[in-house]
């Protein structure tokens, strides 16, 4: 079997795997075909080329075979946007790691990616510290905390920096204030980090905050201790909340606001002390000045929270790469079952959704 046979056959067997979602099986398909790259030589057999080995040049050779290169488009392989990472390498001057998770597919950020996340660091050479590449709905206040540990932990100077084109919000958020540095575009998205929960009313799915019910819980039992007259009222709609997941919710409140202020606090303003930081971002912590847990908050309003914040210009050599890098992950996890990605120039992982 010569050297494009055997491709075009494994390039077959991925395709194969995409189509069916054998997800326990990519990833040893992946890692073999996606951190490598393939060139034909005077018509000769094609060669492997590690993709280390590429590093400063394009990683995409010109003289790929036609089939090859519309296989790989159509699957979004890892190997389309080698050269938007070396681009955008260049640019800032650090190694470029993404953290992508589904806006379309019900899937949150959770411990798991963590896990995922410090694969691919112990993979990547990172003296002088690197930049993440984020694009998150939200998901776990812990697995939050564990991310921004390890991206601290494998980083060479022990800080990193987060780059958000399009939305970060709840969350990722949090591993965004994290960071010695946040870049952003002038439409790109932060948002609130009070946690959320679903409920279930009426057959229907419903998104809550819990700083708003623990405050609606709140109001309604202040008003029934100084009432004085007929009580019913307040004891009748007290009766739709328990006192125990009460208790749970100021929890949850309580533990993001610790991880975002300490994080805050050991990164972007360490000179100032925890009250200081808890009233300068603010906007963060509670829906109350944003109004609502899904409202933007946008680059100049952050940096007016003394954080370190970059805004990336339109008209910016940096803006396009980092562009079309979002729009294709953007993309690649809103299609085909896949509902997460994690990588690199060099690396690649990809989790799927069931159904």
């Amino acid at each position: 079997m010569d050297g494009n046979e055997g491709l075009a056959r494994r390039l077959g067997a991925y395709l194969a795997l995409t189509r069916t979602g054998f997800a326990d099986s990519m990833p040893d398909v992946e890692e073999q075909l996606l951190t490598q790259s393939y060139r034909v030589e005077s018509g000769r057999q094609l060669a492997r080329s590690d993709a280390q080995g590429m590093k400063g040049r394009s990683m995409m050779p010109r003289d790929k075979l036609v089939i090859q290169k519309a296989l790989e488009e159509q699957s979004q392989a890892h190997s389309t946007r080698q050269d938007l990472y070396l681009e955008i390498e260049k640019l800032v001057g650090l190694p470029v790691v993404s953290f992508f998770t589904s806006f379309r597919y019900p899937v949150m950020l959770e411990d798991s990616d963590a896990d995922m996340l410090e694969g691919v660091l112990q993979k990547c050479d990172l003296p002088k510290g690197f930049a993440l590449l984020l694009s998150s709905p939200g998901g776990s206040a812990l697995a939050a905390d564990r991310m921004i540990n390890i991206c601290r932990s494998y980083s060479g100077s022990g800080q990193y920096t987060a780059i958000v084109p399009g939305k970060a919000k709840s969350a990722a958020t949090m591993v965004c204030l994290g960071a010695s540095k946040i870049m952003m575009g002038r439409t790109s998205e932060l948002g609130t980090i009070d946690p959320q929960i679903v409920v279930r009313e009426d057959d229907k799915v419903k998104w809550f905050s819990i700083y708003n019910l623990v405050k609606t819980y709140e109001t309604l039992f202040d008003k029934a201790v100084k009432e004085k007259g007929n009580l019913q009222p307040y004891l009748q709609q007290l009766a739709n909340y328990d006192a125990r997941e009460i208790a749970e919710f100021r929890s949850a409140l309580s533990l993001s606001e610790d991880i975002t202020i300490k994080s805050v606090k050991t990164g972007m303003l360490s000179k100032l002390p925890k009250r200081e930081i808890k009233r300068k971002i603010g906007i963060f912590l509670t829906p109350e000045e944003a109004k609502m847990h899904g409202r933007p908050i946008y680059a100049v309003e952050a940096a007016q929270c003394g954080l370190n914040v970059e805004i990336i210009e339109v008209k910016d050599k940096l803006w396009p790469p980092v562009y079309e890098l979002y729009v294709r992950l953007n993309n690649y996890v809103s299609r085909n079952n896949v509902g997460k990605s994690i990588e690199s120039a060099g690396h690649s992982f990809m989790v799927r959704v069931e159904g």
